[in-house]
């Protein structure tokens, strides 16, 4: 049982990162990105997560300095974007993130899209910045099992985590039995589908029951099927919220009821289908 905002998983190369972590796409770079991630670290998350593609790697950087926590304390994710994906664009664009971060190394690096042709040499990047002992742990985002098992199949290091759109509407079963027998952590992202699901009346019924809220209810599903979640918010009360898991758990007809909410439904792009 997942009893604190702190406790980890251990990921398939021994690195432990904590199951609930703190997200910022599209949080506005500069002070307001400080400022969130400065609250998130002071109301105890240690996990970290931005992407270059969310402009706001310089911010992050700013917040952790500011925090005060020992870096050591800190897991900290950044993502190479499509545009610069490539053996050599992905050396080039993670010591750019590093540079912006203001960090000596990264915990966690992930292919932020499965772009055809080119994720391999992506990884293969991934794979060297990884044994330069520049980044502990090295992953994908977006992959279906198609492109993991295309992966699997030449890579030196495997993939210690898959950040993908996970939520009730969006239960990615398969996915994650493969993931499971993988080895490879599943992670959530928009796990709220956008506030959609708040207002989903199974939902709303289970976390009345619990008198928690629908978005407490949904992250500690998340916890409870064992998918690292990164909610997102700037508003300083709402990541205390979203951090207020620990003292409640759902029952299993409970979690049944949630994981039949599943339709298929994205918000964002299919990773078989997607253009940036």
């Amino acid at each position: 049982m997942i009893k604190n905002i702190q406790d980890t998983t251990t990921l398939n190369n021994g690195v432990k990162m904590p199951w609930l972590g703190f997200g910022v796409f599209k949080v506005e770079d500069g002070q307001v990105v400080v400022d969130a991630v400065k609250s998130a670290i002071k109301n105890g998350y240690r996990s970290i997560d931005t992407a270059a593609f969310y402009d706001n790697e310089q911010g992050v950087g700013q917040g952790i300095k500011e925090s005060g926590v020992p870096r050591e304390e800190l897991f900290i994710t950044s993502k190479v974007w499509n545009a610069d994906q490539g053996y050599e664009s992905t050396l080039q664009a993670f010591e750019t993130s590093l540079k912006k971060l203001g960090l000596d190394y990264l915990d966690l690096y992930l292919v932020h899209w499965p772009v055809k042709d080119k994720y391999k040499e992506t990884w293969r990047a991934l794979e060297k910045v990884y044994k330069e002992g520049k980044v502990r742990s090295i992953g994908v985002s977006n992959f279906n099992i198609h492109h993991l098992e295309d992966l699997l199949k030449d890579s030196e290091v495997k993939p210690v985590i898959n950040q993908v759109e996970y939520h009730p509407h969006l239960t990615q079963v398969e996915l994650r039995e493969f993931c499971e027998k993988q080895e490879i952590q599943l992670e959530a992202w928009s796990p709220l589908k956008k506030g959609i699901l708040l207002s989903e009346p199974a939902i709303v019924e289970i976390a009345n029951k619990h008198q928690k809220t629908p978005s407490q209810v949904i992250l500690r599903w998340d916890l409870q099927n064992k998918v690292v979640t990164i909610p997102k918010s700037i508003k300083e009360h709402r990541i205390i919220e979203n951090a207020n898991l620990f003292d409640f758990s759902l029952l299993e007809e409970e979690m049944e009821k949630i994981n039949s909410l599943n339709k298929n439904d994205r918000t964002g792009a299919d990773p078989d289908n997607f253009n940036f």
